[in-house]
């Protein structure tokens, strides 16, 4: 059977893969929009939609170099380990919610609970780093207690 980690792990996997798939798809429709406009465009209308494709073709670029980077941080993640102080790939269970360590990927539902995928970088990941079961912490006003780490 599948543990909740490695359900989570998937889950990450997945949401990386359509922002990849996304970002492949934006950058094929700013080229062939280019060819496109390339057949039935002259003078300065042309050059103007060339460079409404470029930018196009650039910001696709950007966000298909962003997700690689999580699928990079993610391929560092062993979904099977099972830690005893939070670090990336640890399932952490607070009073005030559930965090998986990995990526910034918002909310995931796993048998009408929620979990959430956060990045060792972001501001709770950077609070969570480390601690183990039984820790505290503070975050915006709101206290946290670590039930467990898994």
């Amino acid at each position: 059977m599948i543990s909740l980690k490695e359900r989570l792990y998937k889950m990450c996997i997945d949401y990386v893969q359509v922002r990849i798939d996304g970002a492949r798809q934006g950058i094929a429709d700013a080229q062939y929009a280019a060819i496109e406009e390339t057949k039935s465009s002259a003078g300065d209308k042309y050059e103007t939609g060339r460079e409404m494709m470029q930018q196009e073709t650039d910001r696709s670029q950007l966000l298909l170099n962003e997700a690689n980077k999580l699928m990079v941080a993610l391929s560092r993640i062993n979904a099977h380990v099972l830690h005893h102080s939070a670090e990336p790939g640890s399932l952490i269970i607070t009073n005030n919610g559930a965090f998986y360590l990995a990526i910034s990927a918002g909310s995931f539902q796993v048998d009408g609970k929620a979990y959430f995928a956060v990045s060792p970088a972001s501001p709770i990941g950077t609070h969570l780093a480390g601690r183990k079961a039984g820790d505290e912490f503070s975050l915006n006003g709101r206290s946290y207690r670590v039930e467990s780490v898994h």
